[in-house]
């Protein structure tokens, strides 16, 4: 996500011109990155979105057996970074490209790349948009996350916070004189610490979720200059997923503010009136739930030939930004969640297959008869 990812939506364009594909660009701000979106068949109202993100989590300070950015195939497995989540999906619709164009399809397939996912989901929202602009309602959108081909309906939502704490710096050997920003940070984590237990008793009726409840935890924690100074200032970042129908708001953000205001806030301006405390938003990436109407879940169904009932995963996915924005979606794509972030993260070559398998389906279904 770092990077840059113009190379690769390049290298795309390049691919879809060759077979006559038209592809749009909807740049970010920096104009370093891009989402990327076009359409393989008639020109037509609905059609089905094949989504995927193009950026990768980072491999620094991982031990790899192989290079992560050079695919290894050993073992009945592709290893590299990426392969698993989830550039294998529109790497298999780029490489049948050219079977979908001599289906003469007469229901549109739409391929929309996005940009930044890895980091809070930033470039979808453009996406969203530019399809919007171009009329397009699809019927379905499927997102090509690692589920190893099953059909998921619902996911959590996610969202990221910062916390500060800024106090007052005096010398250690007088405390009192000073408001430490680390030890009100703490009191703040203790009790996030005692709301992540509540969650785990206000989600009722989810058992398909694991683990079956709400979370949050804390992930990074950062302040101080020395050990005999009374620290100013400490930042910590933490994250809650909660099950859909679960309200951010009510959940946590009032019940944190109301601590802050009677146990915290009075304690740091009994010394300093301009100490603070404050949390910001990072990220913000709403959960997935089942369509009222489940023809995109079934459509999945038969493409997938998963009969069974339709999954829930914790992790966060574009899908919830698709599904807000109007658009029927469900996720479903190759590999397994578990390989992805890690070193040595692989793809079993029978998931390719079984999405391959998918993608013939998919064709059969919106070709002429």
């Amino acid at each position: 996500s770092r990077e840059s990812n113009l190379e690769l939506i390049d290298f795309v364009s390049a691919y879809l011109s060759e077979y006559g594909v038209e592809s749009q660009r909807v740049y970010d701000d920096s104009g370093t990155k891009a989402n990327l979106f076009a359409t393989i068949g008639p020109d037509t109202e609905g059609g089905i979105v094949l989504s995927a993100h193009t950026d990768v989590v980072p491999v620094d300070g991982q031990e790899w057996d192989s290079d992560p950015f050079s695919v290894t195939m050993k073992r009945g497995r592709l290893y590299g970074r990426g392969t698993s989540d989830m550039k294998s999906f529109p790497a298999l619709f780029l490489s049948m490209l050219p079977q979908f164009l001599a289906a003469d399809l007469h229901i549109p397939v739409h391929l929309a790349l996005s940009y930044d996912e890895e980091v809070g989901c930033l470039g979808a929202p453009q996406l969203i948009a530019l399809i919007k602009s171009l009329g397009i309602s699809p019927s379905a959108v499927i997102i090509g996350e690692p589920t190893e081909m099953k059909v998921i309906n619902r996911h959590k939502g996610v969202f990221r916070f910062s916390t500060t704490a800024n106090g007052l710096e005096a010398h250690s050997a007088y405390p009192d004189r000073g408001v430490s920003a680390i030890f009100h940070a703490a009191d703040t984590i203790h009790f996030l610490n005692d709301l992540s237990k509540d969650l785990r008793t206000r989600a009722d009726g989810i058992g398909s979720f694991d683990p079956p409840y709400h979370t949050l935890q804390v992930g990074t924690l950062s302040g101080g200059t020395a050990a005999n100074i009374v620290p100013r200032k400490c930042t910590f970042g933490w994250e809650v997923r909660l099950i859909p129908g679960g309200d951010i708001h009510t959940l946590v953000l009032a019940p944190l503010e109301h601590y802050l205001d009677e146990e915290v806030r009075p304690l740091m301006h009994k010394i300093s009136s301009h100490a603070s405390i404050r949390t910001e938003t990072v990220v913000q990436i709403p959960g997935l739930g089942p369509e009222e109407i489940p023809d995109a879940e079934n459509l999945g169904r038969e493409l997938s030939g998963d009969n069974g009932p339709a999954g829930a995963i914790s992790f966060g996915t574009e899908a919830g930004l698709f599904q807000r924005a109007g658009f029927a979606t469900f996720v479903c794509g190759p590999g397994s969640i578990l390989q992805a972030h890690k070193p040595n993260e692989y793809i079993e070559i029978d998931q390719i297959e079984t999405c391959k398998q998918f993608m013939e389906r998919l064709i059969n279904r919106l070709r002429r008869a």
